[in-house]
């Protein structure tokens, strides 16, 4: 049995920055079953979003996030977000992370950092490093991390289930069983403060926009765990990702709308101004949706974005990546328009915590997309994420902090892990075909928009996916693939049930059998629990 003070389960931006702050004091693992900096925040491209100019306002930022929610945001995490955000990223900058400046450079001492402006913004408040903000905010956070001699970083490995058990303040969890991915030996991880920062679950659908390791991990855990999950209807997917069988689900940014990109039927007639009068800057579901109807009614395979009419030098500063990887595949967006298609990427519900990122299960936290903290409701604004991170890993930090300074309690003995009459699987072609079926129908029946007869087939088909994965978990000895299989059903179950719950079509979640916002349902989450 191995202890420290902090187990973090992921190594995105929120485990980063949490664990270099939790460090100072006590001792802390970070548990990331890929190798640093591998994550959901690594791909970010656009930035972050805060208040930095004079033009701007708390009261604006806040607004646009709320309009965004559609009625579904708490409001407490909203303005504790917003009002918390430019300490968080002053804190990124003395770190070294080098936001652009308006100049183009990203050096120190540079001229006032250069403000984007993406859709649901009222003003241009996005900090960002080029097209890769997530990349070098990572990359800063990974190297002082690395640097700590408190904090020990177990790469290749993965949480399989949390260990909990009843306490003095109820139930309690007191760590997780671990998976060494490399030698498939499970390690009893005991800590006196376990945090879920494991990020989303976008490879539950058939196209994304996220790595391979976004399976819902943390999502699925929690849930086992007995911790309520909400609003997981809400699966936020990204209007243009690139189109191209050479390009794995990349990214196009929102940043391109918000520097003047058109959305284009392939003859090359815009057509956003039909669906929304603020046409390419509309809200995400918005332009979702809009892309999504194009593409049914006219049988097109993909739409485009054309940005071609900006200054060549400007687009090739302001976005290097994305310029290169459409050269990669033979198109230059300074001359021609670029195919893109929507695909999942951010999950907006999640782990149900409350404004210190405290699940009601003790010693439990979650913070960054694996959590539900009430700041997105159902359609989260751009580039809010990684502030949320951010905010949520400084305020876990310090709840925790607080109440361990008093704590006496140590970690009570936990079992080995106990394979059982397991042994090694000889047909791990099941995995494979059951992933691949588990993504399929959950993009062609709880996609973009959904009706109760999608979801009722999709909630029968994961029920019977579920039985079988059941019976070949406790079969077979446990590998990363399997734990994968896993969590993605329990995640697609989640979704499945509370978009049947929601009778009503709001922010993310479009259905056609009830194609209006029911003001009766008002603030009301969709909370999903274990035992409910």
């Amino acid at each position: 049995m191995d202890t420290s003070d902090y187990l973090i389960i992921g190594s995105g931006i929120a485990g980063l920055s949490l664990a270099l702050k939790a460090a100072v004091h006590s001792s802390v693992t970070i548990v990331t079953k890929d190798c640093l900096p591998e994550s959901n925040s690594a791909y970010a491209q656009g930035g972050i979003a805060s208040v930095w100019s004079a033009d701007d306002s708390f009261d604006a930022h806040i607004r646009d996030t709320l309009n965004a929610g559609a009625g579904l945001c708490h409001t407490d995490a909203v303005e504790t977000v917003v009002r918390e955000g430019p300490e968080r990223i002053h804190e990124l900058i003395a770190l070294g992370t080098n936001f652009s400046r308006r100049n183009g450079d990203r050096a120190e001492g540079a001229a006032e950092y250069d403000l984007g402006l993406e859709g649901g913004h009222s003003y241009r408040r996005i900090l960002h490093a080029a097209d890769t903000t997530g990349q070098e905010i990572i990359r800063a956070l990974v190297a002082a991390v690395r640097a700590h001699a408190n904090i020990r970083i177990l790469e290749n490995h993965m949480g399989i289930d949390l260990l909990t058990a009843a306490g003095s303040a109820g139930q309690e969890c007191w760590g997780a069983h671990v998976l060494d991915l490399e030698t498939n030996h499970v390690t009893t991880f005991t800590a006196r403060v376990t945090v879920l920062c494991t990020g989303g679950a976008g490879k539950v659908y058939l196209y994304t926009s996220n790595p391979d390791v976004a399976t819902g991990d943390g999502l699925a855990m929690a849930y086992r765990a007995g911790a309520p999950v909400a609003n997981l209807e809400f699966f936020q997917f990204h209007p243009t990702c690139l189109f191209h069988p050479q390009a794995k689900s990349f990214l196009i940014s929102e940043a391109l709308r918000g520097e003047g990109a058109i959305l284009c039927r392939p003859d090359g007639t815009p057509f956003m101004a039909a669906y929304d009068a603020r046409a390419e800057l509309a809200p995400r579901d918005v332009v979702a949706r809009a892309i999504d109807q194009e593409m049914k009614t006219h049988g097109f395979s993909s739409v485009f974005l054309d940005i071609s009419h900006r200054d060549s030098d400007f687009l090739h500063k302001r976005f290097p990546a994305i310029a290169q990887r459409c050269l990669e595949c033979g198109i230059d967006l300074t001359k021609e328009p670029i195919p893109v298609v929507p695909a999942a990427h951010y999950m907006c519900g999640g782990v149900v915590t409350d404004l210190n990122g405290a699940t009601p299960i003790h010693r439990l936290y979650a913070a960054g997309e694996v959590a539900m903290s009430g700041l997105h409701g159902a359609n989260r604004l751009a580039s809010n994420s990684l502030l949320e991170a951010v905010v949520f890993a400084h305020r876990v930090f310090r709840h925790a902090q607080s109440f361990l300074a008093t704590d006496r309690e140590t970690p009570q003995a936990f079992a080995d892990w106990n394979p059982g009459q397991a042994v090694d699987s000889d047909e791990m072609v099941v995995v494979t075909h059951t992933w691949e079926e588990i993504r399929r129908l959950m993009w062609n029946y709880v996609g973009i928009v959904r009706s109760d007869r999608r979801l009722a087939r999709a909630r029968r088909r994961i029920a019977l996916i579920q039985d079988e994965i059941q019976e070949y978990y406790w079969n077979f000895l446990v590998t990363g693939d399997v734990l994968e299989l896993r969590n993605l059903a329990t995640v697609a179950e989640l979704i499945i049930r509370c978009a049947s719950q929601r009778h009503e079509s709001r922010g993310l979640h479009s259905t056609l059998d009830y194609p209006e916002t029911d003001s009766d349902q008002g603030q009301r989450d969709t909370t999903v629990q274990i035992d409910a």
